[in-house]
C-alpha cells in the first residue's frame, strides 16, 4: 500500500472542509488505479503536501510525479496550461486521467529550486529569463477556458457584497484596490496566458542546467501581474523587505521592459485580495494588508521620483 501521510486528511479538511473526506477515503483506491493505468511504481509522497496528493515515482526507468486532485477542474486547467507552456519551459505532461483526477508529469531532476542560487540579483535575472520565455510569441496559445484576472480578483466583489463599507479591511484600502484594479484591467492592451504563481519554488533546475516551471494557476491578463508572486516570496532576501522590493522591481523593469508603477499597482491590489481570501478562510487579514502597505510606500516613492524628473 502506498503511504499516505498521517496528517493528510486533517490538512485536506482544513483546506476544503468536510466535503473532501470521501475523496481522502477513496485515495488508496485512486492510487491503485493510477498505478495500473499509468504503469507508475515506487510512489513516495512529497513532504510538503498542501491542496493535492503529490508523489514521486517511476515509470520504467523514468522519474515521474503523480498528482491526484480533489479539484478535478483545476487539475485539468493545470494540464492544459502546462501543455501550452511545454515548449516554453513548462514541465512535460506525460499522461492524464480526468475520471481519476490524476496527472502524470516528468520529474525535474535534480529539481533544485531557484532560491538555491543563493544570490537575489542572480535569482531575479534567472526569473526574468524564465518569464521572458513563457510569454514570448503567444499567438499560437489558446486561452479558451482560462480565467481572466477579473475572475481571479472576484473575492473583492464578494467582500463588498458581504461587508459593504463596514468590514475589517480599511475602507480606503478597498476603494484604492477597486480603483486600481479597474484601471489596470482597462489599460491592459496585450493580455497573455500567465503562470499565475511564478515564484522561486515553482522554478526548478533540470539535468541539462536549464529551468522548468511547475504548478501553474493559469490566468489570462497583464504580464505585469506575473511578477507579483515572486515579489511576495523571500521578502527579506539579502536586505530589508522595503529595499528588496525596490531593487527587485527595478531589476525586473530593466530586464523585461516593464513599467515599475504598473507592477507596484498590481502589488497593492494583490495585497487586498490576500486580505479578502484570508477573511473567507476565517483568518486575519493582516498579511494582505501589510503587502498592500509595502507596495503603497513603493508607489509613493516612484510617483515622487517621476514628478521630480518633470
Amino acid at each position: 500500500m502506498t503511504k499516505i501521510p498521517k496528517n493528510f486528511k486533517e490538512l485536506m479538511v482544513k483546506n476544503y472542509g468536510s466535503k473532501v473526506e470521501n475523496w481522502v477515503s477513496a485515495l488508496p483506491d485512486l492510487l491503485s488505479k493510477s498505478e495500473a493505468i499509468f504503469g507508475v511504481h515506487h510512489l513516495r509522497p512529497f513532504d510538503d503536501l498542501s491542496y493535492n496528493y503529490v508523489a514521486e515515482g517511476m515509470v520504467g526507468g523514468l522519474p515521474v510525479v503523480l498528482k491526484l486532485s480533489f479539484e478535478k477542474e483545476s487539475l485539468r486547467k493545470e494540464k492544459d496550461v502546462l501543455k501550452a507552456f511545454e515548449e516554453r519551459g513548462g514541465v512535460r505532461v506525460l499522461d492524464y486521467n480526468e475520471e481519476l483526477g490524476a496527472l502524470l508529469l516528468e520529474k525535474v531532476v535534480p529539481g533544485n529550486s531557484l532560491v538555491e542560487i543563493g544570490d537575489d540579483q542572480k535569482e531575479v535575472e534567472q526569473f526574468c529569463q524564465v518569464f521572458d520565455r513563457l510569454h514570448q510569441k503567444q499567438d499560437s496559445i489558446n486561452s479558451e477556458g482560462v480565467p481572466t484576472l477579473v475572475e481571479w480578483f472576484s473575492a473583492l466583489g464578494r467582500y463588498r457584497e458581504n461587508e459593504g463599507t463596514t468590514g475589517v479591511i480599511p475602507e480606503e484600502e478597498m476603494i484604492l484596490a477597486e480603483q486600481l484594479l479597474e484601471e489596470l484591467i482597462q489599460t491592459t492592451t496585450n493580455p497573455v496566458l500567465i503562470h499565475g504563481d511564478l515564484h522561486h519554488g515553482n522554478i526548478l533546475k533540470n539535468q541539462g542546467g536549464g529551468w522548468k516551471v511547475i504548478d501553474p494557476k493559469g490566468l489570462f491578463g497583464d504580464t505585469h501581474f506575473e511578477t507579483i508572486q515572486y515579489l511576495l516570496n523571500y521578502i527579506n532576501r539579502q536586505g530589508d523587505s522595503d529595499i528588496v522590493l525596490e531593487r527587485r522591481i527595478r531589476w525586473m523593469s530593466s530586464y523585461l521592459n516593464l513599467d515599475q508603477i504598473r507592477i507596484t499597482k498590481w502589488g497593492i491590489v494583490r495585497g487586498v485580495l490576500e486580505a479578502c481570501w484570508a477573511l473567507e478562510n476565517g483568518e486575519e487579514p493582516n498579511n494582505g494588508l501589510e503587502i498592500t502597505n509595502r507596495f503603497k510606500m513603493r508607489l509613493r516613492s516612484l510617483v515622487k521620483s517621476e514628478e521630480g524628473e518633470k
